[in-house]
């Protein structure tokens, strides 16, 4: 009887495997970074192989680790960087291209040819997305109009798209040697390509990009037995859940009810709200997308508000100024001030996503006079992440017409205590943070654990969540509004910096 369950987190800079007991505790973990490339101002890829190469490797070292064998884990589970867009050979797996990741903005010239002919939000009724650069179908059609050939190989069928996740499931279950070419619904729901509705390719949409249906995987559900995989270190192992990361992170912290929400803390900022079997519109910029499919079991859904740039903010502060030397680093750094000096951080490097979408917005630094230093600017940083995410909750709160009670966090950055506690007092509203902190890996082990009877249901996986903290308001009213009020007047500052040719 396998005791543990397996969940592969690919991520946007790493790749993990963490084996997970029955009750949610990590037994096993192992991680390796891939190299992020940027080919020009804007694009950021990836190498497909890389990344199969660094997910095969952790995969053996945690099973090594604890000296587990392929019997110990009931199922493995996947969960991905979602958006970020493979396009390979199906005889050889070879990719025709890099990887073209989400945060990547060249498909912005297609962008605006699309809106101007029936607006940026000409297919939002039927994918819950509005035109922007950040979703996988125009990264498709570029690469198919800019790949020599790559357009005539895929009409003929011998190419294959996938995200991440579809690219490690092919390749985990047997690659050119009968690999499985699916991926779920939710991320199907990021393509652009997906009706809500139906669950189905929308033909208009493929026909619109110039995307043949060939090459696209099969859409499933997030739980069930896709195949088993072929790797000698998990061999026979059913691979049986698939959710993006954001998703992945809903389910890990047992949001099952419509009105739960989740907010991650990563390299870029991602609020899901459960809205249950009903897919509500956005009419405050807020994207709607698949929560969960749960083997035969309705869709869900859910509102998601995505920011493009929080920790990667950090990161910046670390690697391109010199500012710190490790991202833990800026909690001390921030401490050494009171508060932000009058200096406010608009982190619109790819533009801005919710709640405005705005490609053509850029970073800007306002408020600074003599007084501002390196803390105060550490500060605004941080700060940053927090009034990004009291926008979303903003906008949710009016396309939903639920008030959060309580938010639950998750992600690298959850472990800065400062950021927490201010991220409490801008919202005014308790913020908590699960015992549990690898809540997106844990999302995909759960899939995949309630596709093959390892957990029983939902309400199981509810009774395994647990809080390890909480914080709770501590600023008063007008200097909350004050703050707010300067940081809403600083990203008008960022908006309509790139200017068209």
């Amino acid at each position: 009887m396998a005791s543990y369950i397996g969940a592969i987190d690919q991520g946007t800079t790493s790749s993990r495997f963490i084996v997970f007991d029955r009750s949610g505790r990590i037994v096993s973990t192992a991680q390796r970074e891939h190299e992020q490339i940027y080919p020009k101002p804007g694009w950021v890829e990836h190498d497909p192989e890389e990344i199969w190469r660094r997910t095969s490797d952790v995969i053996q070292e945690a099973m090594e680790a604890r000296g587990l064998q392929p019997q110990d884990l009931a199922a493995i589970g996947i969960t991905n960087q979602r958006e970020t867009t493979v396009v390979w050979h199906k005889k050889s797996g070879k990719p025709v291209y890099n990887a073209i990741v989400w945060q990547d903005t060249r498909v912005a010239p297609a962008v605006a040819e699309f809106a101007a002919r029936g607006g940026q939000d000409r297919y939002r009724a039927r994918t819950g997305l509005p035109l922007a650069t950040y979703f996988s179908g125009l990264k498709i059609r570029w690469i198919l109009e800019e790949v020599a050939g790559a357009r005539a190989q895929a009409e003929a069928g011998d190419l294959l798209f996938g995200n991440i996740d579809t690219f490690l499931i092919w390749h985990l279950t047997g690659g050119p040697q009968g690999g499985v070419h699916v991926t779920d619904v939710t991320n199907a729901s990021r393509t652009q390509l997906m009706n809500l509705g139906t669950l189905q390719w929308d033909r208009e949409i493929l026909t619109d990009f110039g995307i043949p249906i060939q090459m696209l995987p099969k859409i499933v559900s997030s739980s069930e037995v896709y195949g088993t995989a072929k790797l000698p270190a998990v061999a026979g192992v059913a691979i049986a859940g698939d959710l993006g990361d954001q998703q992945a992170a809903l389910v890990g912290q047992a949001c099952f009810k419509p009105g739960e929400a989740k907010n991650t803390y990563g390299t870029g900022c991602f609020m899901l709200m459960n809205t249950g079997e009903k897919a509500v519109q956005s009419t405050f910029g807020l994207l709607t997308t698949l929560a969960y499919k749960l083997g035969a079991k309705p869709a869900c859904y859910a509102l998601e508000g995505s920011i493009a740039i929080t920790g990667a903010l950090v990161q910046w502060l670390r690697d391109n100024l010199g500012l710190i030397e490790k991202s833990s680093d800026i909690e001390a750094l921030a401490r050494t001030v009171s508060d932000n000096g009058g200096a406010y951080f608009v982190p619109a490097f790819s533009g801005l996503y919710a709640p405005y979408w705005k490609d053509d917005a850029r970073g800007v630094i306002a408020g600074l006079t003599r007084y501002v230093n390196k803390g105060h600017i550490a500060r605004a940083v941080l700060e940053a992440t927090a009034f990004q995410v009291r926008e979303v909750v903003d906008a949710m709160a009016k396309d939903s017409g639920i008030t959060l009670d309580v938010l639950r966090t998750d992600g690298g950055m959850v472990m800065n205590d400062l950021l927490m506690q201010f991220q409490s007092d801008i919202l005014a509203k308790p913020v908590v943070r699960p015992m549990v902190k690898e809540t997106t890996a844990l999302g995909a082990a759960y899939a995949a654990g309630m596709a093959v009877g390892f957990f029983r249901d939902t309400e199981e996986l509810v009774a395994h969540w647990a809080v390890d903290q909480r914080w709770e308001p501590q600023m008063d009213q007008d200097s909350r509004e004050r703050l707010y009020h300067f940081w809403k007047k600083a990203v008008t500052r960022s908006f309509d910096w790139v200017e068209s040719a």
